[in-house]
């Protein structure tokens, strides 16, 4: 399986991170989004990464899609429960670390703008007011336990980690480690993994 990919997407990291503690092998090829990129465009109309394509040329895209398969190749270390409660609590957990991530993204790319003006600023204050609110629930959410879903590490886990990495790459001026001691140690549980350490944006 090739995975097309940005080293600093937390989208990617995901996915990466993922395989990695599913034991399954990817070769990697990175694919810039932001540039015009014929191969990107022939296996994911969206144009974005990340985008796996399969042995057989099917292309999966969207990260929610490529680890819910990637768990179900490998029989080893489930890592989306099969108890309903359980898997709408780690899907959950993903879909406000996506969508932490999505707003942190688009607030960056509003900055980066070159015809910066009242309106722009108006957007990133409004994305960033997203980011703050899904840190503040994610730190509710997990309260004083060790994973964030069930006794053992889930991808609920891996989406916390990625999204908390894309903040201390992108957005150093976020204080969220001290503002919210559990995340915080959630945080240096989760960078000790290999699976992290091999993916870690910060050390590009």
């Amino acid at each position: 399986m090739k995975l097309l990919h940005s080293p600093t997407s937390p989208f990617a990291r995901k996915v990466r991170i993922v395989a990695a503690e599913k034991k399954l092998e990817l070769e990697l090829e990175i694919a810039d989004p932001w540039k015009p990129n014929p191969d990107l465009a022939r296996v994911n109309p969206l144009g974005k990464v990340p985008t796996l394509i399969l042995d057989d040329g099917t292309s999966l895209f969207d990260s929610r899609v490529i680890v819910e398969y990637l768990d179900g190749v490998s029989p080893v270390h489930r890592l989306i429960p099969d108890t309903s409660r359980d898997r709408i609590a780690v899907k959950r957990w993903e879909a406000i670390t996506d969508g932490l991530c999505d707003a942190a993204v688009l607030a960056r790319l509003e900055a980066g703008r070159p015809d910066q003006n009242e309106s722009g600023a108006k957007q990133i204050a409004r994305q960033r007011d997203k980011v703050g609110a899904c840190i503040d629930e994610m730190a509710r959410e997990l309260g004083d336990r060790e994973f964030c879903v069930g006794n053992a590490l889930s991808l609920a886990d891996i989406a916390a980690g990625c999204a908390l990495g894309y903040l201390k790459f992108r957005y150093p001026d976020i204080t969220w480690e001290t503002a919210h001691p559990s995340l915080a140690r959630l945080y240096k549980k989760l960078s000790a993994r290999p699976s992290f350490k091999a993916t870690d944006p910060t050390a590009i």
